[in-house]
């Protein structure tokens, strides 16, 4: 297959999967770029997710956002390392794609359901893996309302494993420590995080 016709696949596949589209304003009149972690096809994309995102942030989003401020809202809910989510790696490389201009008019992350173990992660690592830039600008959002706080909540399309996910923290909020969990596996740890630096495993808390 001829390597145009590759990165319209990858496109195509990505934009049919809805992972990463504009969704509204936040409070302070910015464009919001939601990016639901579920919703990303990383096992139909294999060893190109690096390529696919950057391509498809350059190629399709940035253009759609214009000169615009944005802020990016990650929904982290109920993702499985195995089946959606691409790798800490591919993030660093489609961050470090963008312009210097669109690095300078992205004013926030706000992480969605982070867990103890991102929490973890990038506690200790994410100064090492992420420019200061992109470090600086991400905001943990455990519950839902507190994203509220920040984005028009009649402007944002919550996906619905963000929604089942924040009915169960409200039912069993132990599970924000790590102290229980909704099952065995380990939905986000440090093997799961797709770089070349050498990482110690965070094991999960169960």
């Amino acid at each position: 297959m001829a390597m145009a016709d590759l990165t319209q696949e990858t496109e195509l596949l990505l934009e049919r999967s809805r992972a990463i589209t504009l969704h509204g304003r936040d409070k302070r009149g910015r464009a919001v770029v939601r990016i639901v972690g579920k919703y990303f096809p990383a096992r139909a994309l294999g060893g190109r997710a690096d390529e696919a995102l950057r391509g498809y942030v350059r190629g399709r989003v940035l253009p759609e956002i214009g000169e615009r401020e944005f802020v990016v809202v990650y929904v982290h809910s109920l993702v499985d390392r195995g089946e959606n989510f691409p790798g800490v790696g591919a993030i660093r490389a489609a961050y470090e794609s963008l312009p210097a201009a669109a690095k300078e008019r992205l004013r926030a992350v706000y992480f969605v359901h982070p867990g103890l173990q991102a929490r973890l992660f990038f506690a200790t690592f994410g100064r090492f893996l992420f420019s200061s830039g992109l470090y600086e600008k991400l905001r943990y959002m455990s519950r839902l309302e507190y994203l509220w706080e920040h984005v028009s909540k009649g402007e944002f399309e919550v996906p619905e494993c963000a929604r089942r996910h924040d009915d169960e923290l409200e039912r069993r909020p132990l599970m924000d420590y790590g102290i229980e969990a909704t099952d065995r596996r380990c939905m986000f740890d440090a093997a799961s995080m797709d770089t070349s630096t050498s990482l110690h495993s965070l094991r999960c808390i169960s």
